[in-house]
């Protein structure tokens, strides 16, 4: 048996993943999902990231070598995909994968090292998700809408997609976790291929 594979996203609730001139976690990240973060069953992975996420997270990494966060994420097991970034990574166990990220994990999924969780990496994400490898896709939602201010639109460029819903959870009682088994369609599923003229009948 195979590893699993998570997208894993904070977004606001209009589905922005950043915003300018916000604070982290748009200001809103209590004591209970902070410690949730921390725990264990937020550790036990292999973290999945591209260029532009690793060159961000190791940046604020190098930047603040004492934040706890960080020094998890440190210690955590990272596969990098990139073809522009260059080895040796500077960041602790990190390692450059340069070719076909689809090929890498499938690959991943089948050693069945560990459980596989993409951080940040919309691009990665994607192109996980429509090739079909992504047993979950976990998100949690920020209670702002940052119509003005926001950036990196998520799901744009998505193919259509159902959501089973599989867990929820409250931190804080203002960020919603919402956890759900994903399915990649082949379009709209209330398209019908063949609707006949009536004029015709």
């Amino acid at each position: 048996m195979g590893s699993s594979l998570m997208v894993d996203f904070i977004i606001s609730l209009d589905g922005y993943a950043a915003a300018d001139d916000w604070p982290g976690l748009w200001g809103m990240g209590g004591p209970e999902y902070l410690s949730w973060l921390d725990s264990d069953g937020e550790k036990e992975h292999i973290s999945l990231m591209g260029a532009t996420t690793y060159r961000l997270m190791s940046s604020f990494a190098a930047r603040t070598p004492d934040d706890p966060g960080f020094a998890v994420l440190g210690a955590m097991p990272k596969k990098v995909f990139s073809t522009t970034l260059k080895t040796p990574l500077t960041w602790q166990n990190s390692e450059l994968i340069p070719g076909d990220p689809v090929e890498a994990v499938r690959d991943l999924k089948e050693s069945g090292a560990r459980p596989l969780r993409t951080l940040g990496s919309l691009t990665l994400a994607r192109s996980l998700l429509t090739a079909g490898l992504v047993d979950r896709f976990r998100v949690v939602v920020f209670p702002v809408i940052t119509g003005a201010s926001g950036r990196e639109r998520i799901f744009d460029g998505y193919p259509d997609v159902r959501l089973d819903l599989v867990g929820s959870r409250t931190f804080d009682g203002r960020l919603q976790l919402l956890e759900y088994a994903p399915t990649v369609l082949d379009g709209p599923p209330g398209a019908d291929p063949y609707v006949p003229d009536a004029t015709t009948t």
